[in-house]
Formats: C-alpha cells, structure tokens, sequence
C-alpha cells in the first residue's frame, strides 16, 4: 500500500536500565506486540529493500508482531518505494510513505508517526546495521514500562570516535543516563507528542524527553556492516551542524523558559560596564585632563548593546508567555475534544 505523506533476537546484546523505575507502569506483552509501529527511513536504499522486507517480514512471523510497518520514502530517486511495495507483494502489514524530496530522519519519523494511530514506536534504519531480531528486545522493555528504550551499539564501526566523543559531549552538557544517543530506539508515541523536535533534532530526542521526566533504559544492540550502498544521513558537514544542534538544545533547555536571564543579565551587565566606563573617562578628563575619545565611543556602544540585550529579555518573556497561553488553549481544547468523542461514543 501506499499514501502520500508528508528464542532467537533475545540473546543479541545485553540489558542495563539506567534509570531506577519505569515511569508509566508495566503492561502486557502481547498487547505491545500488537499496538506498535515500526518506522523505517529510507533514502536511496533500493538495494536493501530485497533483504530488509524478507527479514523484517520473517521476524514479525517469528515473534508473533502484529504491529504496522511504515516504511518513509525520504526523497528517493532509485525506487526504495516502489521497489518496497513489489517485495511486499500484498503484506497489509507494510506501508510505504512518501516524501517528494529528501526531508530528513526526524520528518520521516514524525510523518510517520501522524500516519499511525499505533501505541508505541520503534525506530529502525533500512541499512539492516541492526538486525529485526532486536526488535522483541525493545518491544519487551517498553511492556516492562519504560517510556523510552535506546539501543547502545557495540561492535566494529568507522564512525566510533566522532560518537564517543558526541554521545561523551552530550553526556556531560544534558547530563542524560544514556551511553548512546544516536542508535534504534523505541517509545511510547505520546513522548513523542510531548517533545517538540527540529531538522536533524531526532539524535536530541532522548535529551529532550528526558528532561520532561520520561523515563529510560538502555540496552546492547549489535552492529552489523552495511549490506549495500552507503550512509545516506551522515557526512562531514553533519559533524558540523551535529555541534551546532547541540548548543541550540543546550540553550533551548538552559534558557526557553528563562529569556531575561539569557539577555536580560548580560544586557544589565554592559550597561553597569558602560557606566564604569563612563566614569573612568570623566576621571581622566576632569582629574587628570586627559581627553580620550575613544572611551566615549565604548560608552555608548557598551550601553546600548546593554539596552538592546535587556528590551530582548523583555520581548523573550512576552513571547513565553504566549506560548504558555497557546498550550493551555491546546491542552484544553485536546480535552474536550476527548470528552466530545466519549459522548458520542457513549450516544452510539
């Protein structure tokens, strides 16, 4: 099918929960193994689809997973779509999503989740680095009743450095109980709902649920080489913008909900620094008869930037304000939009 979008595996890798209790409370298991959408971004990874289906397609037959496959067609130009719904061949289990141009894993993630009204999701790469038979393993935290489940890879890799001293990074700044940000994941969709997720910002979302309260564990997971073809969401430039994403999260965290103190300190700090300034120089004019231009200049640049800093603060907490506003009105009309469909429900 398709629309346009927008005991085998159990002995893998080894478990270690990294925080003391589930959050949301266990629940059985066949019920996850029913109510779960597996999402799977795929960009030129025609190749792969001839071993990625037969796999995923046995391994669902083998566990007994009545979960949907939503396989996104980010963008891809050598078929992944198409080719994904011949090997399918009438499996109802598998969709495909299309994106018309190349979006990115955290819009293939989220236009799959809109397009599922499933329970939980795990995350899965085309590439088959990891293998289906992990899939149970998260399924089975997730019945445990940990909000979040993050794989940690072990194995050989070309890109362990830049990971370590990333996922090292992350670590230290967000101080987030996890040794591996960026693997297979799998979680409650309502964390999902509840974190608000940029380009390129899936590798955040353990920090960003984290921070909101949800709880997580982290299991091994091995992996595996590339069947096929080559990385598609990675490179040189992703280094780059990878840093850069993580002072934005950073500041987005430390200061989202603190605007004045993000400018409103420092703009109060060059205007005192301007005044001393300002002193110094009628000092040296008016005791010493030493007239310096220059320090005029920084006066004035010193307390202007301070009032632009601080009026920026203002403006940062009326905006916040805002915001809170709007998610109140969200949150209420979510509720009684539920409490109308109970009372039609009820009435039927």
């Amino acid at each position: 099918m398709s629309s346009p979008a927008g005991d085998g595996g159990r002995g893998v890798g080894a478990e270690s929960a990294v925080m003391p209790a589930p959050g949301a409370g266990p629940v059985r298991r066949d019920e996850v193994y029913r109510d779960f959408a597996l999402v799977v971004p795929a960009y030129n990874e025609a190749p792969n689809i001839p071993h990625l289906i037969p796999e995923l397609r046995a391994t669902f037959k083998k566990y007994g997973l009545d979960g949907e496959i939503l396989l996104v067609d980010d963008g891809s130009s050598d078929g992944t779509g198409d080719l994904a719904e011949a090997q399918a061949d009438g499996w109802d289990q598998l969709r495909v999503l299309r994106h018309r141009v190349n979006l990115g894993k955290t819009e293939a993630l989220l236009t799959a989740a809109e397009a599922t009204g499933r329970k939980y999701l795990v995350l899965f790469d085309a590439d088959l680095q990891h293998l289906p038979a992990e899939i149970p393993r998260f399924l089975d935290r997730l019945a445990d009743g940990w909000d979040i489940v993050t794989g940690r890879k072990v194995g050989r890799y070309d890109k362990r450095a830049v990971s370590s001293i990333y996922n090292a990074l992350s670590r230290m700044i967000f101080r987030v109980p996890v040794s591996d940000l960026n693997s297979m994941k799998g979680f409650r969709a309502d964390v999902l709902n509840a974190v608000r997720l940029r380009h390129d910002w899936h590798r955040f979302f353990v920090v960003l649920a984290h921070k909101q309260g949800f709880t997580v564990t982290e299991i091994d997971i091995e992996l595996h080489p590339r069947r096929a073809g080559e990385a598609k969401y990675s490179g040189k430039g992703r280094v780059v913008g990878g840093v850069l994403d993580l002072v934005a999260v950073w500041f987005q965290l430390r200061f989202s909900r603190k605007p004045m103190v993000a400018f409103g300190l420092p703009g109060l700090l060059l205007m005192a620094a301007g005044v001393a300034t300002g002193l110094a120089a009628l000092y040296l004019r008016y005791a010493m008869n030493l007239g310096f231009r220059p320090l005029l200049y920084l006066v004035v640049l010193l307390v202007t930037v301070g009032v632009l800093c601080f009026l920026a603060g203002f403006l940062g907490e009326m905006i916040v304000s805002v915001h809170d506003e709007l998610d109140a009105l969200r949150r209420e009309l979510g509720h009684r939009t539920e409490d109308a469909l109970q009372r039609s429900a009820e009435r039927l």
